[in-house]
């Protein structure tokens, strides 16, 4: 887990790449595009800066630093959002790059599919390359690392205990004597069967919604919480898969699965809209058909 850490440090660390594609394009370019591409820029960046002068947000940042052995904190930065996209991520980089390199935190595709920016953003858990700065608020943004999770350093929260977790309900293809297929053939699926995976397989292990539920809070060392339930189901209800019924008789337990008390803050927090709640509720229906 720490490595991870490291890694996204690291690379947040370094800084901006040159426009290498800007620059190769202007080599084909005459003087005469040039000059009037520059004039047509500064017009542009002059219009700009004259409708929006004062377009200044502040962000209230969570700063902890286990090195330092002091008490955590809130710090706020300023940024001018006439120079930053749109995203609060976009800030936390300028943040970074710009005004405090000690920021810590985690980020990698920018497109909401790797789950690596998650954090609380304006008391929500979310993902920060998703989560649209409110340019409209003068508020500040306040942001925190994912709640109830120890944390490494400012917004990076230990997750060692989640992914242990989704190991432990073996996420992958299991033959088995449930298994519908021919031997040493494949594993064939019809579209039927495919589409009660949708809305399951999606998920990016971003753990917003497993942090967002009281339950998982007081228990997470027992309850698997939302994201890794949601997980299993989406192998207990595929067709191809074999070990249903021991995959059902391992979540058969009072902590592990019956700690959810459908209060659904899970569905009302995920960044991909999925419904971590109903995959519950069908592990324990299926429990009921198949085991007792």
């Amino acid at each position: 887990m720490l490595s991870r850490t490291a890694l996204s440090v690291s690379r947040l660390s370094a800084a901006p790449s040159a426009p290498v594609a800007a620059v190769a394009a202007r080599r084909f370019s005459s003087p005469a595009e040039d000059a009037a591409s520059k004039m047509s820029f500064g017009v542009k960046s002059a219009k700009a800066t004259t409708a929006k002068a004062d377009n200044v947000k502040q962000f209230k940042i969570y700063r902890w630093n286990p090195d330092t052995k002091g008490e955590p904190k809130m710090q706020t930065y300023s940024v001018d959002m006439n120079q930053c996209g749109p995203m609060v991520l976009d800030a936390l980089i300028k943040i970074k790059n710009e005004q405090d390199p000690t920021l810590t935190f985690r980020r990698s595709c920018r497109e909401g599919i790797c789950g690596s920016c998650a954090m609380n953003i304006n008391g929500r858990n979310t993902l920060a390359c998703l989560c649209r700065i409110d340019t409209d608020d003068a508020k500040p943004v306040p942001i925190y690392p994912l709640p109830h999770m120890s944390v490494v350093k400012d917004l990076v929260p230990d997750l060692s205990t989640f992914y242990a977790q989704y190991k432990s309900i073996q996420p992958w293809l299991q033959a088995g004597p449930d298994a519908k297929r021919a031997p040493n053939a494949e594993f064939l699926q019809s579209k039927e069967d495919r589409a009660k995976l949708d809305g399951m397989y999606e998920c990016i292990l971003c753990a917003c919604c497993s942090t967002s539920c009281p339950s998982y809070w007081w228990n997470g060392d027992k309850y698997l919480g939302p994201a890794v339930l949601m997980a299993a189901y989406r192998w207990i209800a595929d067709s191809r898969d074999g070990k249903t019924r021991q995959r059902l008789a391992a979540l058969d337990d009072g902590f592990k699965l019956y700690r959810c008390h459908t209060i659904m803050n899970c569905t009302n927090t995920c960044p991909k809209h999925l419904n971590p709640g109903k995959a519950i509720q069908q592990i324990k229906k299926k429990i009921g058909e198949e085991l007792h």
